[in-house]
């Protein structure tokens, strides 16, 4: 029994590592040291590799070496075609800044972040939106319903779209079981929050001073993308991961095939990859301001959780009958799993209460009910935070970089999460789950 082979006390490392992510970054002075991406990498180590050795140590190398090799790379790699192919795509302009202008912006990248990642959508559009809205005065609550709509909730139709889904599409979920299963709840979601903003830009469009209006139609520029090779190679990202795994390829699937084969998507992200940084123009990138910081990031910090999760998982799989007595209805897992991943990380969360619901079909993934509240939690909950989700620090750096004045941690949460998130996404869980 596995709950005899892994003591509680193992779940430590997994805990200390989502909370350095979720304390360290607000520390004063420590945040600061947080920020190198090699710190993050000492401290996913510090706390990875003890683990790592004993789980070794006791005869379970073999649940390390899938979770790390089969479940971290894929995870790592997909990102990285996103963040690289989308990287090359670069749009310019200065749209008029109307709050029907605003709105369509953020209603594109609602739609795309499902098919390209938030991570894509939200790097490919927050400088068009920040040079649109440049010469206007009230600018960050476009940012934070930004964070919203296209960081966060607008992934929920693919495994493409948020980490969490493509963690559960490799657990066996059907590519297109978001797209057949969770469509009125993205579309519900989106329709409210994109109307919430229109009605609010409104509001702050007519106090805007006439100098700037004036200012925004006499400095409009049109529209320019450049990058476009970069279209395909994306489209490449998204035939790779609906096409090339063990349902159309079986002997991907067999136990007994060699690593390389097992992990034949992977080569076809690390070739696109090398496809998009040598067919896409140097100057193309740095007008993006493409720096690898934030995929390395990321990798970072991963590297520490998978390893610390391992052990956290094979424990909570025995504890399921425990749990389920406590945590049982589909929509007390919409709220648990959203709770968490607001604070610490959504990947991850996903992965914990996946574990913990009744499971469906395929040995090891929620039935559907339970995956659907699983999904709606760590995919719309991340926006609660700016931790939540990776692209949500990312947008706020851009904006802060381009002197928008954004809220504080609390204050993003007292202002603008709470106030405006949560109400939607009570409204959208009982309509549905």
């Amino acid at each position: 029994m596995i709950e005899h082979l892994i003591p509680a006390w193992m779940l430590i490392p997994f805990v200390v590592m989502l909370l350095c992510i979720a304390v360290l970054p607000l520390m004063p002075h420590v945040g600061e040291w947080w920020e190198e991406n090699i710190h993050k990498l000492y401290v996913s180590l510090i706390l990875g590799v003890p683990v790592g050795v004993w789980l070794c140590v006791h005869g379970m190398s073999h649940e390390l070496i899938h979770q790390m090799i089969y479940d971290y790379v894929p995870f790592i790699l997909l990102l990285m075609a996103l963040f690289v192919t989308t990287g090359g795509i670069c749009i310019r302009g200065d749209l008029k800044a109307t709050p029907f202008t605003n709105t369509k912006i953020m209603g594109l990248g609602w739609f795309l972040a499902s098919f390209m990642g938030t991570t894509g959508a939200a790097m490919l559009l927050i400088r068009l939106l920040i040079a649109t809205n440049q010469q206007r005065q009230y600018r960050a609550h476009t940012i934070l319903f930004f964070i919203a709509i296209v960081a966060n909730c607008g992934g929920l139709l693919s495994p493409l779209g948020d980490p969490p889904l493509f963690l559960l599409f490799q657990k066996g979920a059907d590519f297109m079981w978001w797209m057949q299963n969770m469509l009125p709840e993205w579309a519900v979601t989106g329709a409210l929050l994109l109307g919430i903003y229109f009605l609010a830009d409104m509001y702050y469009y007519r106090k805007e001073p006439t100098a700037n209006l004036m200012a925004d139609v006499r400095e409009a520029k049109k529209l320019s993308m450049s990058g476009l090779i970069n279209i395909v190679w994306l489209l490449c990202v998204i035939a790779s991961t609906m096409f090339i795994n063990p349902k159309y390829i079986p002997s991907m699937g067999d136990p007994s095939a060699p690593w390389y084969l097992k992990l034949l998507r992977e080569w076809a992200f690390i070739l696109i990859i090398a496809a998009s940084w040598l067919t896409t123009k140097k100057e193309v990138r740095v007008k993006n301001n493409y720096s690898w910081t934030p995929i390395m990031e990321v990798a970072c910090v991963f590297l520490g959780i998978f390893a610390t999760m391992t052990p956290a998982l094979m424990f909570l799989e025995n504890m399921k009958e425990t749990i389920q007595q406590v945590i049982s209805e589909p929509w007390q897992y919409v709220y648990m799993t959203g709770s968490l991943s607001a604070f610490l990380d959504n990947a991850p969360t996903a992965m914990v209460f996946n574990s913990m619901a009744p499971c469906g079909d395929i040995a090891g993934l929620a039935s559907d009910v339970y995956l659907k509240a699983i999904s709606m939690g760590a995919v719309f909950f991340g926006a609660l935070t700016y931790i939540g989700n990776g692209p949500n620090f990312m947008v706020k750096s851009i904006a802060e970089q381009e002197g928008i004045s954004m809220p504080s941690f609390f204050g993003y949460m007292i202002k603008f999460s709470l106030i405006v998130l949560l109400p939607v996404y009570i409204i959208v869980q009982i309509l549905f789950i």
